[in-house]
């Protein structure tokens, strides 16, 4: 499949992951907004090209392991991230809706190697057991929150992520970024990418 879209140079039309519904055939900018503290309505706020709230992400505060869900703009779970405990790659498993079983599972995602000095991360499809070859791949920096997402180890391009500044965000410590997500890729999957990466480099912050 990743071949087949390098030698196009596009994606294959869908590429659902989340859900076919979640595929537009344009290109669909998002804006994350992360906020510095929060305890009630969520840890980050995802935004269309007009402003309105599309996705929001609520995170377990006083809980043993990282657990995040994906909320639709009416409070309805559409997946749930959980970081695996003790694991040396920062793995992280995604499910449908607010579960964690394991027939539930739609990917994980992992940074490609322990040592980094550059964002790289693999994300494997559920059915992708045996994990040699990643379906999709994250490259770039996340500390300048410049990343892209790609088909596989191709240079198919998916998505594309970059940092968003403001006054008015600066002033209350909001950190922003914008998500162009490319024709026929699931929005909702590249935004949970996003989310975890987040996750993940604040870890190693901490």
């Amino acid at each position: 499949m990743a071949a087949a879209a390098a030698a196009s140079g596009a994606p294959p039309a869908p590429l659902p992951v989340v859900g076919q519904q979640f595929c537009a055939p344009y290109v669909v900018p998002l804006t994350v907004t992360k906020k510095a503290i929060s305890l009630s309505d969520g840890d980050f706020a995802i935004t269309d090209a007009n402003g309105a709230v599309v996705l929001k992400v609520k995170g377990a505060i006083f809980s043993i392991r990282n657990r995040r869900v994906l909320l639709d703009a009416a409070g309805q779970p559409l997946l749930s991230m959980q970081e695996k405990v003790f694991s040396m790659h920062n793995r992280w498993e995604v499910f449908r809706g607010d579960s964690t079983n394991a027939s539930d599972l739609l990917f994980t995602v992992k940074k490609s190697s322990m040592i980094q000095l550059k964002t790289e991360m693999d994300v494997f499809l559920a059915g992708n057991t045996a994990q040699q070859v990643c379906d999709f791949k994250i490259k770039g920096s996340y500390f300048d929150r410049s990343c892209a997402f790609y088909l596989g180890n191709s240079s198919t391009m998916v998505a594309q992520m970059n940092r968003k500044f403001t006054v008015s965000n600066v002033l209350l410590g909001k950190d922003t970024f914008g998500v162009t997500v490319f024709p026929h890729v699931d929005y909702v999957f590249i935004a949970t990418l996003v989310v975890i990466l987040d996750e993940v480099h604040r870890d190693k912050n901490d």
